[in-house]
């Protein structure tokens, strides 16, 4: 398995918010989510937490490329526009800083029109430990 199944199966809170990893290699990863009611807040327009578990799980796909686990260790998350139900979310990581022990991460999150939702940032503390790939 590569880490794409790997985190699409075993990350149960992104899944279970409909958030799923579309493409990852060693410089960038794609996720996606289609806004639901389910991801609605009081303002009718998606809630910051979905935003955010989508953006994390592409920074999560690419930090975790190479097979040695990383966990995120700082992340700062900036709203621009409101995505909205039925909405095609696509956030798409790019590594900022491929440190061998602090890996930093830059998120553009975007609707099916191209438009910028929101821009994350995302540092990681790789452990010694690697990700069982079977």
């Amino acid at each position: 398995m590569d880490i794409k199944e790997i985190l699409n199966q075993t990350d149960r809170f992104a899944a279970n918010a409909g958030c799923r990893i579309t493409e990852v290699d060693e410089t960038r990863a794609v996720a996606e989510m289609t806004v639901t009611a389910e991801h609605l807040n009081g303002g009718k327009v998606c809630q910051g937490g979905a935003l955010f578990t989508l953006a994390d799980l592409a920074i999560a796909a690419l930090m975790n490329y190479g097979g040695q686990l990383t966990f995120g260790i700082s992340n700062s998350i900036m709203y621009v526009s409101s995505a909205r139900e039925g909405d095609l979310l696509r956030a798409e990581a790019v590594m900022v800083a491929a440190h061998h022990k602090i890996p930093a991460v830059e998120v553009r999150v975007t609707n099916q029109e191209g438009r910028l939702i929101c821009h994350v940032t995302g540092m990681g503390y790789r452990k010694a430990q690697t990700i069982d790939m079977k």
